[in-house]
Parts: C-alpha cells; sequence; structure tokens
C-alpha cells in the first residue's frame, strides 16, 4: 500500500513539474486576422498578424510593437486594440521580434540592434505589402508600450534606412512613419542622462549586452557611438513626424527626483517632449500629473491623427 502511494506521489509531481514547464498557449485574437504568423524576416521571432480594414480604397495602418523590455512579450499583447482601430476603418499588424535571448545567442552587437532594426524591418515589410494588403503607404503609424515605445520612437525619429539598391525588395521600402503614439517609453539608452532626470534609474543596460547603468556608464566614451545610434531622442530633427507620448503613474513626477517606477516616469516623457518643442515637431503629452483633455489614450490619438 504504501509502496503504491509513494509511486503515485511521484506521479503527480512529475506531472505537475512537466505541466509547469510547458509554455502556456497564446491568446486568441477575438477578430480572425486577415493574415497570420506572416514572415516579415529571416528569424522565427520575425512574424506578424494582420488585420485588413474594410474599406474601397487603402487603408491607414498601425504597427504595434509589444513591450516587455526587449526581454520577453508578444504581439498578442495588442490583440485588445485591434477592434478599436478596425472600426474606425484604420488596419493593424502586430509584430514579434528577435528579443535580447535571441540576440545575445545570434552574437548582435549590440543586442538593442535585434529588436530595433527587426522594427524597421516590418515596417518597410508591411510597406511592400501596401498594393495586396490594401495600405496606404503614406499613412503607416507606429505604437508601442515601454520597450515597444522606445522602438516606435527610434523609427520615428531615426534617418530613413532605405536602401534603394538593395536586391531585397523589402529593402528598398523607407522606415519613416505617418505618426508614433506611445505609452510609458524609454527616450534615452544614455546613463548619464537618464540618471539626471532620474537619479534611481536603472534601465537599458542589457541593450549593450551588460548587467547595470554603472557598467555602461564606465564604458559611456567607449560606448558613445552605440549610445547615440540607439537612443531615440538623439535622432530628433525638424522633419520628424508628429507624435503623442502618453504615461500614467506619479502625479508628481519631476526632473531631479526620484520616481516609484522610473522605467515608465512620465519625466521621461516630459524631456522628450520639450526636446520635440524646440525643433518644432507636434507633440501631444498626456500624464497622470498633466492630463490631456483632448485625448486621454495613445489609441485615441492615433484614431484621430490617421482618420483627420
Amino acid at each position: 500500500m504504501f509502496r503504491r502511494l509513494l509511486v503515485s506521489a511521484f506521479a503527480l509531481l512529475f506531472a505537475s513539474s512537466a505541466q509547469a514547464q510547458e509554455p502556456k498557449p497564446l491568446p486568441k485574437p477575438t477578430i480572425e486576422p486577415t493574415a497570420a504568423d506572416v514572415s516579415y524576416g529571416s528569424h522565427d521571432r520575425n512574424k506578424l498578424d494582420f488585420w485588413q480594414a474594410k474599406s474601397d480604397k487603402p487603408t491607414p495602418l498601425v504597427v504595434c510593437i509589444h513591450g516587455g523590455g526587449w526581454n520577453n512579450g508578444d504581439k498578442s499583447s495588442y490583440y485588445g486594440r485591434v477592434k478599436g482601430y478596425l472600426d474606425k476603418g484604420i488596419s493593424v499588424a502586430t509584430i514579434n521580434y528577435r528579443l535580447m535571448k535571441q540576440a545575445n545567442e545570434g552574437k548582435v552587437d549590440p543586442p538593442v540592434k535585434a529588436p530595433l532594426e527587426d522594427a524597421a524591418r516590418a515596417i518597410q515589410f508591411v510597406r511592400a505589402k501596401a498594393k495586396e494588403w490594401n495600405i496606404d503607404k503614406a499613412k503607416i503609424a507606429a505604437t508601442g508600450g515601454s520597450a515597444g515605445a522606445c522602438s516606435s520612437l527610434w523609427l520615428a525619429f531615426h534617418d530613413d534606412m532605405a536602401d534603394a539598391k538593395s536586391d531585397d525588395p523589402v529593402k528598398r521600402e523607407s522606415t519613416r512613419l505617418f505618426c508614433v503614439g506611445v505609452d510609458g517609453a524609454q527616450v534615452s539608452l544614455d546613463p548619464k542622462v537618464t540618471r539626471e532626470w532620474l537619479p534611481n534609474y536603472t534601465y537599458g543596460a542589457h541593450a549593450f549586452g551588460m548587467k547595470t547603468l554603472d557598467e555602461v556608464e564606465q564604458n559611456r566614451e567607449k560606448l558613445a557611438p552605440w549610445i547615440k545610434e540607439y537612443s531615440p531622442i538623439s535622432h530628433v530633427t525638424k522633419d520628424d513626424p508628429p507624435v503623442g507620448l502618453f504615461y500614467t503613474g506619479h502625479k508628481e513626477a519631476k526632473p531631479g527626483a526620484t520616481h516609484p517606477d522610473p522605467t515608465h516616469s512620465p519625466v521621461l516623457g516630459m524631456k522628450l517632449a520639450e526636446k520635440l518643442k524646440d525643433a518644432k515637431v507636434p507633440v501631444t503629452f498626456h500624464s497622470a500629473g498633466e492630463p490631456n483633455k483632448e485625448f486621454a489614450t495613445s489609441q485615441a490619438w492615433l484614431i484621430h491623427m490617421l482618420t483627420k
């Protein structure tokens, strides 16, 4: 009897362990995509879902870039927003991209290059699909939260990465955007700058394959070209598209003070908004402490921008 109970206990323990190791199934979209798990690049993570809005003429498109610190997350995190866009005649794409794990496995240097360049490739890919998917090439926007927001801003401000001489027709397409509306965005990967704004800021070392911002700051001179290349704020120029910056959380956020969530602090948006205003780039800002009376969400702002 005791032996039988012992065997049963081990069997239950093994079953529980195996079940715990099984990956959770991804959420399913409530609206069936027009095209699901479409490969936009060569890596297994280069996949997107696409929903085509009903229209007799080419439609605007929002490309959704998920958050997760470039360490986790997937395209399903934006499934809940799809209907809101489709109802307004706006097509939607949600993308996966290489995370830090895949970047490090592939020896991408610096690792942040992988998710950012994948996002650029996704924009080029959907533009190449414009005729087939009834997309207005001139009205492609991006949105994202946290790291996905940082990626979106990088795309918005970076010079066009189109390569007119490429043998790959996708690479010949523009990476420029019509507008960008983001949530809780990081705007710089420069620890000297971010720590001046927020003394308890700790985010971003993994972008350069390092463990702490102290390590990044100690190597700041050596890393300077990468910090400049992959920090969205360093690319701001007067020809950039309109930007919507949306933050929640701490109502009393101010530069130079600590913040309960420095990674997503409104201070980051405040500082970017200052630079955008100086460059004469249209910017809409919303936070818990400084609510925008017209637009309370990035989705509402994007719908306005793409349908006006």
